[in-house]
């Protein structure tokens, strides 16, 4: 065999090489995988840790409020103040929109517990909860429902998408968020398990939870 023949040889092998090398993971084994990192505790842990800086950055910021500020906090629902683990495990992580429905308009997602704690810490500080999420406008009452079961029925206002809104869940919680502030409020705190709620400012501080689940835009 000549030096060009070996050469050929070793990038084909080295292209097979590649192609394996960049397979992704087994859907199965990351299903399994995420099922195993809730079942642990391990999911709830990471929760906790995140939330815990955020009680500090609370207690903190009222203490330094200054005359004649509106604070407010905002907070993300699905996966952030209600989990939807119990309708995901159901349909094996899939998403099948009149389900989904179903299930939101039923209003019996549980509560994510340290996420509450949080609620309830700006609640008694005098800081308002403003709850700005990606779900339709036509979801509001079975949302409503769920967020009074789930202990979060003090809030300052619930904002969702209108229906048929073409715009971006991350532009649309950015957009928002800029209208409360020109309104007068102060966000000190924006808390959500995707990028997408963090993303985009009108926040003094953002503090993301493990969102292992499924990612939004």
């Amino acid at each position: 065999m000549n030096v060009n023949s070996c050469r050929v040889g070793l990038l084909l092998i080295a292209l097979v090489l590649g192609i394996q090398a960049g397979e992704p993971r087994n859907l199965s084994v990351l299903k399994a995988e995420i099922v195993a990192y809730v079942d642990s505790g391990e999911y709830e842990a990471g929760v906790k840790a995140a939330v815990a800086p955020a009680l500090e950055f609370l207690a903190e910021r009222v203490a330094r409020k200054a005359a004649g500020e509106r604070l407010a906090v905002v907070l993300d629902i699905d996966e952030t103040a209600l989990s939807n683990l119990p309708h995901m495990r159901a349909f094996d992580f899939g998403y099948v929109p009149p389900e989904w429905d179903a299930w939101v308009a039923k209003g019996e997602a549980p509560t994510i517990a340290p996420v509450l704690a949080f609620f309830q810490a700006a609640r008694r500080a005098g800081v308002e909860v403003i709850f700005i999420t990606g779900r339709k406008e036509s979801d509001r009452p079975g949302t409503e429902k769920n967020l009074r079961a789930a202990g979060f029925g003090d809030y300052a206002a619930l904002l969702l998408k209108p229906n048929g809104a073409r715009i971006t869940t991350e532009k649309f919680k950015t957009e928002t968020r800029r209208k409360l502030q020109a309104e007068g409020r102060v966000i000190i705190a924006n808390v959500g398990d995707q990028e997408s709620d963090l993303a985009g400012g009108f926040s003094e501080r953002t503090f993301k939870v493990p969102g292992p689940f499924y990612q939004t835009q």
